[in-house]
């Protein structure tokens, strides 16, 4: 039984596309790390659109360890790569931390979301937090309901309860895809 626990929101979107050299139909994972609360996001760009297929945060028990929690959180990660079979992984960069504490905690849960993610062999991106404002909201200082409204606007889903390191995955995700789509995949052959 695992200790670690998911809030998600799930789409009925379950088929993949066959996907064309320029990867405009792709599956994309957002994370935005945390060891207590790591928010995830899951997207699929298809036809030009952008669409939901699974989102929440995992959170870990706070009496556990640090070296437990961040076991969980692979763990859980690994689960989901395994689940969605992501083509591309976006995890946010960390970005400057006021507090020392905070951005140790922070860097460790991103670097054991770099090995999931890596542990999958699909090309795995590192936006910073303003990159993927701007990517959203085309504006790399919009606060966070900004980017909450263009998400909900993007996918045409309300995000209402879900909380804020979900829909910042999601935008994530979103910004992975559309890098996907804008850059062409290698042929083999």
């Amino acid at each position: 039984m695992r200790s670690y626990d998911y809030c998600r929101t799930k789409s009925s979107i379950s088929t993949r596309v066959a996907q064309n050299p320029y990867d405009a139909n792709v599956i994309t994972l957002g994370i935005d790390p945390g060891t207590a609360i790591c928010g995830f996001g899951v997207v699929e760009l298809r036809d030009g659109e952008v669409h939901m297929v699974d989102a929440g945060c995992i959170r870990t028990p706070s009496e556990d360890t640090d070296a437990e929690r961040l076991r969980q959180l692979h763990g859980a990660l690994r689960s989901l790569i395994g689940e969605h079979r992501p083509q591309r992984i976006a995890i946010e960069r960390l970005f400057f931390q006021r507090n020392v504490q905070t951005a140790m905690t922070v860097g460790q849960a991103r670097g054991v979301a770099l090995l999931a993610a890596a542990e999958s062999n699909v090309p795995i991106d590192e936006p910073t937090p303003n990159e993927v404002k701007q990517t959203i909201c085309g504006n790399g200082s919009a606060d966070k309901t900004q980017v909450a409204s263009m998400v909900q606007r993007l996918l045409r889903v309300s995000l209402v309860g879900m909380p804020d390191d979900a829909t910042d995955a999601l935008a994530i995700a979103i910004g992975c895809a559309y890098r996907a789509a804008s850059e062409p995949k290698a042929v083999i052959g």
